[in-house]
């Protein structure tokens, strides 16, 4: 008889209300899949886009990507995870809001020495983001001026840290004088206030009226027209995501307008698509956290039964660095 483990699930899209902590079956892994027992969760807010309906997937089902565990039992097929191995996985079928799951093995890597469940639950999607953002999208070479929306959240704080080790500099935006300080305190080069301040117009002013070649973007809407805006010409806007919502109605004369220039829309999972793939990122990832490059702000820790809670603080922007959930 299969085990039952805690697990969210949600029946219908919505607010956080809607997340319910249910028994849920865990067979034996297929032969291309581990069992994971999972010691923290990462947040993300992608998992807000699930969750509300904005990215569709057939209901009911469960929520997030993210975690970090150790493998339990190991399909026929695998060979490259033990039982016993400390893992984690940033990229996987939704569902990781769970006290145990089975994963795809060739999206699950081996944690090194040095990297706890948790950091690596708030690593993995996130830094894996900005490594294939800085590293395969765009590819930084040191010394470019860049500009990364919301600097202070856990992607930003990340890409603050990646930006200063590479010699580029990070110009974040924020929405407070706190998040500002952190996001220097993280590797920023210069800060904006979009609150208060016009975010093309300082772009301008901080390039000398040069702009920036590229803008990466996680908001959407909001900043559409600033990161148009703060390019210079022939440059690439990079979105990926939309925290304030999707860019919709987009008339792509406007790119030759201001200046003949690119917009992608890249995800994770197709830089990642191979386990060489996401070996490769990952160890450069983990490189430079081992190295102290890189290090893991979580700001907010939450059991798994209050993910709702979690999710909340999440979306109404109260949060800064990373959010994970833990299983005892």
């Amino acid at each position: 008889m299969a085990e039952t483990v805690k697990a969210i699930r949600i029946q219908r899209h919505g607010g956080p209300e809607v997340l319910e902590l249910v028994d849920v079956p865990l067979p034996p892994p297929a032969e291309n899949e581990v069992t994971i027992r999972q010691r923290a969760v990462g947040l993300n807010y992608i998992d807000l886009y699930f969750r509300t309906g904005l990215y569709e997937h057939p209901l009911p089902h469960g929520l997030g990507f993210e975690a970090a565990g150790v493998v339990e039992a190991v399909g026929a097929q695998v060979g490259h995870l033990k039982v016993g191995d400390r893992v984690a996985y940033g990229q996987s079928p939704l569902g990781a809001y769970a006290q145990a799951r089975n994963v795809p093995a060739h999206q699950v890597v081996r944690l090194p020495k040095g990297i706890d469940f948790e950091d690596a639950a708030a690593l993995m999607l996130k830094g894996l983001t900005v490594q294939y953002l800085f590293r395969q999208t765009y590819r930084l070479q040191g010394g470019e001026t860049i500009l990364f929306h919301a600097a202070a959240g856990g992607v930003g704080l990340i890409a603050c840290q990646w930006a200063r080790a590479l010699g580029v500099k990070l110009i974040g935006t924020v929405s407070s004088p706190e998040k500002a300080a952190l996001a220097r305190e993280h590797g920023a080069w210069e800060t904006i206030d979009y609150s208060r301040e016009n975010v093309a117009e300082r772009v301008k002013e901080l390039t000398g009226g040069r702009k920036v070649p590229v803008v990466y973007d996680g908001v959407g809407k909001d900043t559409w027209e600033a990161s148009l805006d703060s390019l210079e010409p022939r440059g690439l806007l990079v979105s990926f995501g939309n925290a304030s919502g999707p860019v919709a109605g987009v008339n792509l004369g406007i790119l030759a307008q201001k200046g003949s220039l690119y917009v992608t829309r890249p995800t994770l999972g197709t830089h990642v698509a191979t386990l060489e793939k996401l070996q490769a990122a990952a160890d450069e990832l983990f490189g430079l956290v081992q190295k102290k490059k890189i290090k893991v702000r979580i700001d907010q820790r939450y059991p798994l039964a209050e993910a709702a809670q979690a999710q909340a603080a999440l979306s109404s922007r109260k949060t800064t660095g990373a959010t994970v959930l833990t299983l005892d």
